[in-house]
């Protein structure tokens, strides 16, 4: 499992090349599929399935890494609340977590 791991991650290497990472990507299909444990097997299943998806990122450069990261801070910042009575209060402190907040909008501006 750690090498299909590995080869995974080297696939993200190959910059603009998605030739050359659609088959890397293949083989490493294939690798999977001839893995011993179940677990491994079922990600050579998921690995073609999402194939266009994963090989996207070589000719976009898109990734969904700043949408995860928000959502992480978001998540944080419910946590530590315990709750909050008000969604103006809720959004107010995302905002201040992120280093979003443009005072002069909010009509609290320090003076």
């Amino acid at each position: 499992m750690a090498r299909q791991q590995e080869c995974l991650r080297d696939l993200y290497t190959f910059g603009s090349d998605a030739e050359l990472a659609g088959r890397w990507l293949d083989a490493l299909v294939e690798d999977c599929r001839a893995g011993r444990a179940k677990e491994v097997r079922g990600m050579a299943g998921t690995l073609k399935r999402w194939r266009d998806q994963i090989l996207a990122f070589h000719t976009t450069g898109a990734s969904n890494g700043p949408t995860e990261g928000l959502n992480s801070i978001i998540k944080k910042v419910k946590r530590v609340a315990a709750g909050f009575r008000s969604f103006a209060n809720y959004r107010l402190r995302i905002l201040l977590a992120v280093g979003a907040c443009n005072w002069s909008l909010l009509g609290t501006a320090p003076r």
